[in-house]
């Protein structure tokens, strides 16, 4: 797939067998490898704990790896720092700003770090907030506070934006609005690595996408290219009831169902089913029949075309947000 990108440019984020240990025990990250392209718009998913935010700290600077070679935009960390952070911007999963300034002095103050950059005001107006120009960041709500955040990130017009869960707690309407100034950024030839939960968002911005779990990288490619991974255009949701035997095993779930036709892979969690099929007018029919042949009733049906998600429970055998602990839990 042609990405419209220049091939000839250097790639913006180079890392090889990158690793983090804390406390000499807990492997956060554990030789991960990843590549992105100059202009590139990047996504990397995965779970708490996957290791995302903690490779995202490691290539913004603000940790140092354990083991493994890093470079960011042909520097290198500890060589090129003041000249790195010139032409970086990041927003952090979480942002603490001085809750007395306003809004349009936390810009001009953010503002006042680069040598070049954009008006501060043109950026308050950019992301929905010049109404709240003259308010103290203490009185902004939350998803206004996450907007100023993306602001600071962006108004020393980077080379490289890094932006972890930047519309967690936005409404749709603000997400959307984020969005089309990502898009914007992007199309200057912008290089964008973002971390998010949302597989639309990745599907919508995302050139390609990183799925990263227990701090490795297990799938890399174009969000179409991963889903066709499933060999399967549909997805089949289904609840089965205890038939008069009690609940099934799920061995005798996945043996009665990855005989329906057009099936292509079965993931059992319980009495929960998930089936990749190629034609569900064809599966569906199937499936009742075969579920009504072995005595068990449906709880629940349901189809989708297949997303990312899918590609991520097939690949880990979990939903993108099991598991997710506390604030923070990305790093341990």
């Amino acid at each position: 797939m042609d990405l419209g990108l220049d091939i000839n440019r250097p790639p913006a984020i180079r890392c090889r067998a990158l690793r983090k240990v804390y406390d000499g025990r807990i492997e956060a990250v554990r030789g991960l490898d990843l590549e992105v392209r100059a202009g590139e718009f990047f996504g990397l998913l995965g779970p708490n704990g996957a290791g995302k935010t903690t490779t995202l700290e490691i290539l913004e600077g603000l940790l140092a790896p354990t083991a493994g070679d890093v470079e960011v935009l042909g520097a290198r960390w500890g060589v090129d720092d003041p000249e790195l952070r010139q032409r970086l911007g990041i927003s952090l999963q979480e942002t603490r700003l001085s809750d007395k300034l306003t809004a349009l002095e936390t810009l001009r103050l953010f503002r006042s770090f680069y040598r070049r950059g954009l008006e501060p005001e043109a950026v308050l107006r950019q992301v929905g907030l010049w109404e709240k120009a003259r308010a103290q960041v203490g009185k902004l709500s939350g998803g206004q506070k996450q907007r100023l955040a993306v602001a600071c990130a962006i108004v020393g017009d980077p080379e490289l934006l890094f932006l972890d869960e930047p519309t967690t707690g936005l409404d749709p309407q603000s997400r959307r609005s984020l969005w089309e100034i990502l898009l914007e950024l992007h199309s200057r030839g912008r290089t964008i690595l973002l971390t998010t939960h949302s597989m639309d968002e990745a599907e919508r911005l995302c050139d390609r996408v990183a799925i990263v779990d227990a701090g490795r990288v297990i799938a890399l490619g174009t969000p179409p290219e991963l889903i066709a991974g499933l060999e399967g255009e549909h997805v089949v949701d289904i609840a089965i009831a205890n038939g008069d035997g009690g609940a099934p095993s799920p061995e005798r779930i996945r043996a009665l169902l990855e005989r329906i036709p057009g099936s292509r892979s079965v993931h059992v969690d319980g009495a929960s089913v998930r089936l990749a099929v190629t034609e569900p007018h064809v599966a569906v029919p199937a499936l009742l029949e075969a579920l009504r042949g072995a005595g068990l009733g449906l709880a629940r049906l349901a189809t989708h075309h297949a997303t990312l998600e899918d590609v991520f429970m097939k690949l880990t055998g979990r939903h993108l947000r099991d598991g997710e602990g506390p604030e923070g839990a990305d790093d341990v």
